[in-house]
């Protein structure tokens, strides 16, 4: 008598029981279309300092402004002529041969969600208004518009992010999926506090007592079950889930990312030196995924709005924010310049924008999107010199500005993607993927 199972209890199996793992997260990308085989440079490490750091109080310091502009920390000198940084930045500062900084970063959204997803994809959200969350009408993150073109060796993710999600209450962050590309080209969003002792992640595990042979039976079994059920694997919701469990039984099969997340593995005085703080561990775990072949990963230093700092932003800043990015972030671009990974690893860090130049009465300093700096590291980037300036009380640019648009080209052509080539919707229509341009002074050390 042939199987037959109801719509629900089929996926309910199919997704839970037949492959004994959590995969409502794993959905890994698979190219429509395919390019050559990549050249180096061929990885993007995005430290996402979520909720927008102050530039004045990290790498454009203005120690010759008024008070109430200037501030409380004092500006110490690089290793870069013409580029100041804060005091409590100073193993960055020694390795700014590593890097570069630019000042000149400028857009119009001071609106944390419209500009994090102007950030984080390139382009500007479709439709936006204040506060818009996250929906399927909105551009791919860089790892989904990288997997539209690109597959990725079997049981490896085109990105993953971590340590947590961008949200807050029910406002869902934008940029942190595939976008209008579908599900598919979704990246591995980790949940989990990798500076944990117990720390595992739950998509990567087999259940209890289930053997890879075993699991690979049970796949056998699906393929089986779906056969039976034309109407089903016909429905958009059962494509979703197939494609999603094979790409989880490719990445348990293989071991080779879930081997990247076994951070006890890892000797304790490399751990030391990223710092034991859940920021610090996760650019350690960042560095483990790159060398893993995971071409894209997102490191969000906090939770969301960890650096909106409307007041008491210097004793934050002081006590909980810049100690321990200081020392997570040049740990990082050590560990992967001894490694040999920088030369391929482009190392971005930046918040959604600025801070407004004025220090408020609480202390604080309000959104600024007109003027704000990032840190550009690796893959060819000429380290050493800085990019751009701004005014005299860095409210906005002196020289040429670069918008999101831009950092989105830059980090395409990193990963061997025409940034301008198009993407087609999940109807099919044809999309500009990015309009921006190259920071070409990122390459070749020419620049205002």
């Amino acid at each position: 008598m042939p199987l037959m199972l109801h719509r629900r209890e089929l996926l309910q199996v199919g997704y839970s029981g037949l492959l004994g793992a959590s995969v409502s997260s794993l959905a890994f990308a698979q190219p429509s279309a395919t390019r050559e085989k990549r050249r180096s440079p061929h990885s993007v490490v995005l430290i996402f300092l979520t909720g927008a750091a102050s530039h004045l109080e990290m790498f454009d310091p203005k120690p010759d402004a008024p008070a109430e502009i200037r501030g409380e920390f004092r500006a110490i000198a690089t290793r870069t002529a013409g580029l100041l940084a804060c005091e409590h930045l100073p193993q960055l500062a020694q390795r700014s041969h590593l890097y570069t900084v630019v000042r000149s970063l400028s857009h119009r959204e001071n609106n944390h969600l419209v500009a994090t997803h102007h950030v984080l994809t390139g382009h500007m959200q479709p439709g936006a208004f204040f506060d818009k969350i996250a929906s399927r009408d909105d551009f791919p993150n860089y790892a989904g518009g990288l997997s539209y073109f690109r597959s990725p060796p079997p049981g490896t993710p085109c990105g993953v992010n971590l340590p947590t999600y961008l949200m807050e209450g029910p406002l869902l962050w934008p940029g942190q999926h595939g976008g209008f590309l579908g599900p598919k080209h979704d990246v591995l969003q980790i949940t989990q506090n990798p500076n944990h002792r117990d720390f595992h992640v739950a998509n990567m595990q087999l259940a209890a007592g289930l053997a890879v042979d075993q699991l690979t039976d049970r796949v056998h079994l699906l393929d089986a079950i779906n056969s039976q059920q034309k109407w089903l694997a016909e429905a958009a919701e059962t494509k979703k889930l197939t494609d999603q469990q094979r790409q989880a039984v490719a990445v348990l099969t293989s071991g080779k990312v879930a081997k990247a997340f076994a951070m006890d593995q890892e000797p304790a005085k490399t751990r030391d030196r990223y710092g034991r703080h859940p920021f610090g561990q996760s650019c350690l775990l960042a560095r483990r995924l790159i060398e893993a072949g995971v071409p894209v990963v997102q490191a969000n230093m906090g939770q969301v709005q960890n650096w909106d700092n409307h007041a008491q932003l210097f004793t934050r800043m002081k006590n909980d924010l810049l100690p321990p990015l200081d020392r997570a972030v040049a740990a990082l671009l050590d560990d992967l310049h001894d490694r040999g990974l920088l030369e391929t690893t482009l190392v971005v860090m930046l918040g959604e924008f600025g801070r407004e130049p004025k220090i408020n009465k609480d202390a604080g300093r309000e959104h600024w999107a007109p003027c704000f700096c990032g840190l550009f590291a690796g893959a060819g980037v000429r380290g050493g010199q800085v990019i751009g300036r701004s005014d005299a009380h860095a409210a906005y640019p002196a020289t040429t500005p670069y918008s999101p648009d831009d950092l989105g080209a830059t980090i395409y052509t990193v990963l061997g993607i025409d940034p301008h080539a198009d993407v087609h919707d999940r109807l099919g229509r044809p999309v500009q993927l990015n309009r921006g341009s190259v920071i070409r002074p990122l390459f070749d050390g020419v620049s205002e």
